[in-house]
């Protein structure tokens, strides 16, 4: 009992010392035991002899980045693999240079040096796409897949996924229809092919929906597109979007089966999005996984802002597809890049013959979407000592070793047409003489994000980061910041700064 009553008093000065009470990767919360992440093995420095070509594909999920804030605003600091840098950095709008009148996607590139290591080179490849205004864009048949099993009962799920699915609704227009399934011990229709003129009723479906019984979530999914396909739209933006905790059983042989079959169902042209709710539950693998094989986006919404983010702020660019099956190829020039390391996008790392392979899916890409990677690089002059590793031979190189000396490397992007199956090539090459000192504040700002990442993975490659380095430049970059984003991140580090008692 004298035990008990010292852990709690020590628990509680932590918390009053603004420390917190859960240290990096230590016990957390005993709600989030339920919660479970697929492990992220870093992406380590390759040697440009051993290697010179990286290929990826582009991720525009932002629910990382919306869950770890909940984590530490809950007082602790999230495991890491929960932190998935490359949804971090892209959950941020960048001021960067949009698509000109011929351009599907427009590329931006920066290098300059990486802040936690500045014996290194840090390359930021900047992806944006044609933005289309949502009032002019194509009509959306959308079937929300709704779990109202006893799981999703606390006012962190249902009641705020109600709340908002309200902001939708508000802003939908007459060519619009929405479908509303639900599952818990069963499936059943509680809406269907709704006219977003009506949308007193709609919003009355929405309020009547209740929490209650054991979770079927499988027989929801079926159910779902079924409706998607009853009301179809040719040519329109057909979409389930499944808004659970993550608490479902699937009912199929294996979460494989139901990849496979939600998979099958994109050559129908019927997507598949997730949107993640509440604490305890989140099978954030799962998740994660179902909405890349559904040509989805996942999102994790832990506040009615973050929903007006979602729903109102980035309704285009979540609902909108402009661009499918985007991957990036980068060929390193060995002449002046001994090594690279890939940041983050460690499941999302491709073969270099899937570039050319049309049949080999990759992320899209929705109206007005950035995308943001980064590499960091280490000099072709450096001393430094990079492990081999073993790759099959590639056969058709640019460098040599003798030619093209002023390049770094030469990007490479191919993406569909919406309604395609034949990818499209954009090239560009970046030259040495492109590296600057004095980088940009959106370079800044988005290597800040990076920072902030390899600080709460404990990562191996984090070098001299700290928590003060992020707040200051990120600080820097406050002159572009819609909808405060970046403000709350700024208080979000020094919260996360506090929970590790350290710099």
């Amino acid at each position: 009992m004298k035990k008990a009553l010292l852990g709690v008093l020590i628990a509680l000065l932590f918390t009053l010392s603004g420390c917190g009470a859960y240290g990096p990767y230590e016990d957390y919360p005993s709600y989030q035991n339920g919660e479970t992440y697929s492990e992220i093995t870093e992406n380590p420095f390759i040697r440009t002899m051993d290697m010179p070509v990286s290929t990826f594909s582009v991720d525009v999920d932002t629910a990382s980045y919306s869950n770890i804030r909940r984590m530490i605003q809950d007082g602790y600091l999230p495991e890491k693999d929960a932190v998935r840098i490359e949804e971090m950095v892209n959950y941020f709008q960048y001021d960067i240079a949009g698509t000109t009148e011929n351009e599907k996607i427009h590329i931006h590139s920066e290098y300059s040096y990486a802040p936690w290591a500045p014996e290194h080179g840090l390359l930021m490849v900047g992806l944006k796409t044609q933005d289309i205004e949502y009032n002019t864009s194509l009509p959306m048949n959308l079937v929300f897949l709704i779990d109202v099993s006893g799981s999703m009962y606390s006012s962190d799920k249902l009641p705020l996924l109600k709340q908002s699915l309200g902001i939708l609704v508000e802003n939908l227009r007459p060519t619009d229809r929405i479908s509303i399934v639900t599952y818990a011990g069963s499936a059943k229709i509680a809406l269907e092919g709704g006219d977003a003129t009506e949308q007193a009723d709609i919003l009355s479906v929405i309020q009547g929906l209740e929490a209650g019984g054991s979770t079927a979530g499988a027989s929801g999914i079926s159910l779902a597109y079924e409706v998607a396909s009853r009301n179809f739209i040719d040519g329109g933006n057909n979409r389930i979007i499944l808004a659970t905790d993550g608490d479902f059983n699937v009912g199929m042989n294996s979460v494989s089966d139901l990849e496979d079959f939600i998979e099958s169902k994109k050559a129908t042209g019927v997507f598949f999005s997730v949107l993640g709710f509440g604490t305890g539950n989140i099978r954030d693998d799962i998740m994660e996984s179902l909405a890349d094989h559904g040509n989805g986006v996942y999102y994790y919404i832990d506040s009615i802002k973050e929903a007006e983010k979602v729903f109102i702020h980035q309704l285009g660019g979540s609902m909108i597809m402009v661009a499918k099956d985007v991957k990036l190829q980068i060929e390193f020039n060995p002449v002046l890049v001994k090594g690279y390391r890939l940041i983050g996008y460690e499941n999302r790392v491709l073969d270099y013959d899937d570039f050319q392979n049309d049949f080999k899916d990759a992320g899209d890409m929705g109206a007005g979407h950035v995308v943001i990677a980064f590499y960091e690089i280490i000099h072709a002059d450096s001393d430094e000592t990079i492990p081999s590793l073993t790759f099959d031979p590639v056969e058709v190189l640019k460098y040599t070793g003798e030619n093209h000396l002023d390049e770094l490397l030469t990007l490479s992007i191919r993406y569909k047409e919406p309604t395609d199956d034949t990818s499209m090539l954009i090239e560009k090459i970046i030259l040495g003489s492109t590296y600057t000192d004095t980088y940009s504040t959106e370079f800044g700002f988005a290597s800040a994000v990076v920072e902030f990442g390899l600080l709460l993975r404990n990562s191996i490659y984090k070098s001299n980061a700290s928590y003060t380095a992020v707040i200051e430049r990120a600080t820097l970059a406050l002159d572009f910041d819609p909808h405060d984003y970046r403000s709350e991140f700024i208080e979000l580090v020094m919260a996360a700064k506090n929970l590790s008692y350290k710099d």
